[in-house]
């Protein structure tokens, strides 16, 4: 008998080719503007109306001559660090102040636009199992972050000419709106860059996003210290992204070439994205979470504790940045209220006369950092539903924990951090403006100014938690009330807000301390209609039905 070795066949590997790898990405793009029809679109024109809007009231600030030497004063020393260069301060107008001045709050918007954008259509997406089930049909491997990025290409480009025309349509000289909408757009293309390396890290959304977030917080302070340095910038400056965009001097003497760093940056770390991507699995991160130990803390066994647990960084992250926040506001405060050539305009905006110019400023800052702590709060309870939506909140519910504990004990957890981050800001900027002024009494004042604050941002916390009960789905039009309290709180009288709009966000009712007495009937109604608003979500929540995706 004759034994006949059977020859096993040879499989040759596969090459990837580029179009494998893509496969499906044009659906991917056309499905990521479907579901982001309403969000992108608000982003864009959000961003532009606010623009439209400062660029007008500006223009009539610079009227006069009285008016203009007071806007160069926002240009100027420290002022200059924490904003921005000051350049063209010396032949100051509308264009130049808005793109100096103001051009630091357009970049951020741009940079959380991106940053949200890629994160919730790559991280987000792998969180909730979507995305195993779109690589599960004919998609190829980098489609998914391909498609995500050609869309923020899309919108950082679409914002940079609606940015550019709006400036245009405020009849701004200079033909440089084109230049100052694409240095927004550069700003936004970085951060949507450094997203797409992050959501590589950590296999968890809100860690991906949060160091970006970080990223764009270091490229603002090694910013500010190179400013700081050295008047219209120092080599330090040249570190981060936000100077680039800074350095076009747009309305100055325009020029493009600072954008080839950020288009450079960008397309860095989009690359190593792209590299990081092929060394995890769906669904993981580069970073390995830490095993959980096998039984748990003893104090962890309430839920008020587990809530903690689970709030603790958000709470840390925000009281640690608008502490720093409150602190350098409040040392520019003898820069920004010495009566010098101020106009009748800033004068009024800080209550009206020479003499209580400082306690007018400080009251500003207060109202537009009780606007932030806002933001803190709904972010709170967003966390809140994704327990709920991920299926987390379900075996917790199957114990003897009832509905009305389990929500109950974040609603309390978030009050109580609202509290602590007020008051540490509060401390911080009171510190800042006694060392800047040269009056102690300040961090008493402005502690208690900005706990004066905690009811209507409660009140902000409760309208969240109404809509969870209630509307979940629609918990994002809570973001409406702590928008138009930030943009009331630091803009309001700038662009002579009507009283009636005014008196519709929670902050506002307070007072303005120390420039006024606290309110104290206001604060126990505010209070008051805060834990109405939070009993009625309770309510709403025990009676609906889990969802879960």
């Amino acid at each position: 008998m004759t034994a006949t070795a059977v020859r096993e066949p040879t499989r040759t590997p596969t090459r990837r080719s580029p179009g494998n790898v893509l496969a499906g990405t044009g659906t991917l793009i056309r499905f990521i503007l479907r579901r982001d029809r309403i969000k992108l679109p608000a982003w864009l024109l959000g961003i532009s109306l606010l623009l439209f809007q400062l660029a007008t009231a500006v223009s009539g600030l610079t009227e006069t001559e009285e008016g203009r030497e007071d806007l160069a004063r926002f240009m100027e020393g420290e002022v200059s660090a924490i904003m921005g260069p000051g350049y063209g301060r010396d032949s100051i107008s509308a264009e130049v102040y808005v793109a100096g001045v103001y051009g630091l709050f357009f970049f951020v918007l741009a940079a959380l636009m991106s940053m949200q954008l890629v994160s919730r259509h790559t991280r987000v997406d792998e969180q909730n199992g979507r995305a195993e089930l779109v690589r599960s049909t004919v998609v190829g491997r980098y489609a998914q972050l391909t498609a995500v990025l050609i869309v923020a290409v899309a919108a950082n480009v679409l914002l940079g000419l609606m940015v550019g025309g709006t400036m245009t349509a405020n009849g701004f000289d200079g033909g440089d709106g084109l230049l100052f909408g694409a240095s927004v757009g550069a700003v936004g293309l970085v951060f949507a860059g450094i997203t797409a390396l992050t959501v590589q890290v950590t296999e968890y959304a809100r860690t991906a996003t949060g160091i970006a977030g970080a990223a764009l917080g270091g490229a603002w302070a090694v910013r500010a210290v190179g400013d700081m340095i050295d008047d219209y910038g120092s080599p330090l400056s040249w570190f981060s992204p936000l100077a680039w965009s800074n350095q076009t001097r747009s309305y100055v003497d325009g020029r493009w070439w600072p954008l080839l760093l950020s288009i450079g940056l960008a397309a860095a770390a989009t690359a190593a994205g792209y590299a990081l991507s092929n060394r995890r699995d769906v669904g993981a991160g580069l970073v390995a979470s830490r095993a959980g130990a096998p039984v748990a803390a003893s104090w962890l066994r309430s839920p008020l504790a587990a809530a903690f647990r689970l709030q603790r960084a958000s709470l840390i992250g925000w009281t640690a940045a608008l502490a720093v926040f409150a602190f350098m506001f409040g040392a520019v405060a003898d820069q920004l209220t010495d009566p010098d050539g101020m106009s009748e305009n800033r004068i009024d905006m800080f209550g009206g006369s020479v003499d209580t110019l400082v306690d007018g400023y400080l009251g500003v800052i207060t109202l537009f950092t009780a606007a932030l702590a806002g933001i803190m709060a709904i972010q709170g309870v967003q966390a809140v539903r994704q327990e709920e939506t991920k299926g987390r909140a379900e075996p917790v519910l199957a114990t003897a924990t009832s509905r009305w504990t389990w929500l109950g004990s974040y609603l309390t957890v978030i009050a109580i951090g609202l509290v602590g981050l007020l008051l540490v800001a509060g401390f911080a900027s009171g510190i800042g403006a006694a060392a800047s002024v040269g009056d102690s009494s300040y961090v008493w004042e402005m502690t208690s100014a900005h706990l004066a604050q905690v009811p209507g941002v409660l009140v902000l916390l409760g309208t969240a938690a109404l809509l969870f009960g209630v509307l979940p789905r629609a918990i994002g039009l809570a973001w409406a009330v702590v928008g138009g309290s930030l943009f009331v709180g630091m803009f309001g009288t700038l662009m002579d807000i009507p009283g009636w709009l005014r008196n519709i966000m929670p902050t506002e009712y307070t007072g303005q301390p120390p420039l006024d007495s606290i309110a104290w009937q206001a604060m126990v109604i505010l209070l008051v209609i805060a834990a109405g608003l939070a009993a009625a979500g309770l309510a709403a929540f025990r009676r609906r039905d889990l969802e879960t995706k």
